[in-house]
């Protein structure tokens, strides 16, 4: 009977060993943190509106034989990667001299790739991709935080049956898609 509460009360114990271990492991958080990973320095934005390179002159390989494009997509684009940070307000958006960071880039690409066809091999299902390059500075300092190529915001749509929707609606949704990563891709520094 002694025996059995010693090997019980050391059984509790080395729970309480581990809970300890446990919650100390916990506490130190692994290095991850609710704070956004800019500078602290940063707290404003400029948005320099994004520029158009879309090559509408070069064949492309898809089905479609030259590049397409919305009119006015970088302005659509600009102004939902300005609605996005007065969103999330980590940065707020403001001039291009109160800024203390700006981040500018190009609207380079936009495709529409068949997804799933139907027996009648009619498209039903589209995705779309909206595809930037991007640069982040801070004005400051004067000096480049981060640069990329090739950065893609995306979604897809049913053109045919019941699920079906417009290709402006999907795009919306794509723009709105890349406009979070951008911000994300700003705010969280990884």
């Amino acid at each position: 009977m002694i025996a059995r509460r010693q090997t019980s009360d050391c059984r509790r114990q080395v729970r309480l060993g581990l809970l300890s271990v446990i919650c100390g492991l916990w506490s130190a958080h692994c290095g991850y943190t609710t704070k956004p990973g800019l500078v602290s320095n940063l707290r404003t934005v400029y948005i320099k509106p994004l520029l158009n390179k879309i090559d509408l002159t070069q064949p492309t390989t898809n089905y479609d034989l030259f590049p397409i494009y919305r009119h006015g997509m970088e302005a659509d684009l600009t102004t939902a990667i300005i609605n996005r940070f007065q969103f999330t307000g980590l940065l707020r958006p403001a001039g291009p001299r109160e800024g203390d960071s700006r981040l500018e880039g190009e609207l380079i690409e936009f495709r529409r790739d068949a997804l799933r066809y139907n027996a009648a091999q009619q498209v039903e299902e589209w995705r779309l991709s909206v595809v930037v390059n991007l640069r982040f500075y801070d004005q400051h300092a004067n000096t480049l935080l981060w640069e990329e190529g090739g950065f893609t915001g995306d979604t897809t749509y049913f053109a045919l049956g019941s699920k079906a929707e417009s290709e402006s609606a999907a795009l919306s949704r794509a723009i709105a898609d890349l406009a979070r990563r951008i911000v994300e891709r700003t705010v969280e520094n990884w």
